[in-house]
C-alpha cells in the first residue's frame, strides 16, 4: 500500500495568522515542527494500517516547510516548487492507493481558518461547474482522474464539513475549530497528533485504487477583488472575461483545467499592486 500525503500548513495545529505560515517569519519558524508533528501523525497513522510507503509532498507556499531532519524515518519527503501537479504531485505516477489532505483549509469567499484558494487575499471565490470549490475539492477532482481516493482530511472543524463534500467516507480531524479567519479555538500538537494518528490508521483502509475517473469538459470560473486581475487572468488563451472581476473557461480533463489555473495564478499575482491590489 503506497501513500500520498499532500501537506498544507494553514490547517496545520495552531496556525491561525498569515505570519505563522508565511516563510521566512519567526511564528513560521514557531509552527514549523508542530506543522511536521501533524504530518508525522499522519505518517505513524498509515503504517499503523498497513502501508508500506509514505510520500509525503509539501504543498504550502515555497513547498520548503518541514523539517526534513524531524520527519519520521519511515516517509520520504517531496519538497520544493515547480513540479507538475503542485499539491498533488506524485498521483499522476498510477501507483498511489491513497491520498491524505493534512492541514487544509476552506475555499475562497468561505468562513473558515485563513480561508483562501490558492492567493490567500485577490481571490474571492473559485467555482467548478457552479460549485464554489476548495483546494480540497479542486485536488479530489485531480486524483480522481488517476483512481486514487482521499482516505484523511485535517483541518479546521469547517474544513471537515467541506470535506464531507468531496471525501465523505474519509476520515477528518479538526485540530482546531473555527471563530474568525484569524482566530480558533485549538487543540494541543499531542491531542491533535493521537487524533491524526487514529484517524490515519482508519483511512488507510480505504486506500484502493479504484478505476479512473472518466474525462468530461469542467467549467471553472474565478472571482478577484479587483477588475484589472480579471483583465490579466484573459492573456491565457482561453480564459475569458465573463464579469467585471470574474473570468471563466472550460477543460477537458481536472489535469489541465489545474494547471491552467495554476498559470492564472502565476500571473495574477504578478498584476496584484502594493496598496490598491
Amino acid at each position: 500500500m503506497k501513500i500520498l500525503i499532500s501537506a498544507d500548513m494553514e490547517g496545520a495545529t495552531g496556525v491561525t495568522w498569515p505570519a505563522d505560515c508565511l516563510p521566512g517569519r519567526p511564528e513560521w519558524q514557531r509552527f514549523r515542527p508542530v506543522f511536521t508533528s501533524d504530518v508525522n501523525a499522519a505518517v505513524a497513522g498509515f503504517f499503523d494500517g498497513g502501508a508500506d510507503e509514505v510520500i509525503v509532498n509539501e504543498a504550502h507556499m515555497t513547498m520548503r516547510n518541514l523539517l526534513v531532519e524531524q520527519l519520521d524515518d519511515r516517509a520520504v519527503l517531496l519538497t520544493g516548487r515547480h513540479k507538475e501537479l503542485g499539491m498533488v504531485e506524485g498521483v499522476q505516477r498510477g501507483d498511489i492507493d491513497g491520498i491524505a489532505f493534512v492541514g487544509y483549509h476552506c475555499a475562497a469567499g468561505a468562513e473558515g481558518v485563513l480561508a483562501h484558494t490558492y492567493l490567500g487575499s485577490c481571490i474571492t471565490g473559485v467555482f467548478v461547474d457552479g460549485v464554489r470549490a476548495s483546494e480540497g475539492l479542486l485536488n479530489s477532482l485531480i486524483v480522481a482522474e488517476y483512481g486514487t481516493p482521499v482516505v484523511l482530511v485535517t483541518g479546521d472543524d469547517l474544513t471537515c464539513v467541506d470535506a464531507q463534500g468531496y471525501a465523505p467516507r474519509a476520515p477528518a480531524v479538526a485540530v482546531k475549530d473555527h471563530v474568525s479567519r484569524y482566530a480558533a479555538i485549538c487543540r494541543t500538537p499531542a491531542r491533535t497528533a493521537a487524533d491524526i494518528r487514529t484517524a490515519a490508521a482508519r483511512g488507510a483502509v480505504l486506500a484502493h485504487r479504484h478505476d479512473p475517473a472518466p474525462p468530461r469538459d469542467r467549467t471553472i470560473e474565478v472571482e478577484f477583488d479587483a477588475e484589472q486581475l480579471a483583465g490579466a487572468a484573459t492573456f491565457i488563451p482561453g480564459v475569458e472575461r465573463i464579469g467585471p472581476r470574474r473570468v471563466g473557461y472550460t477543460a477537458p480533463t481536472m489535469y489541465e483545467g489545474i494547471r491552467c489555473f495554476k498559470a492564472l495564478t502565476t500571473l495574477v499575482s504578478n498584476a496584484v499592486e502594493e496598496w490598491y491590489g
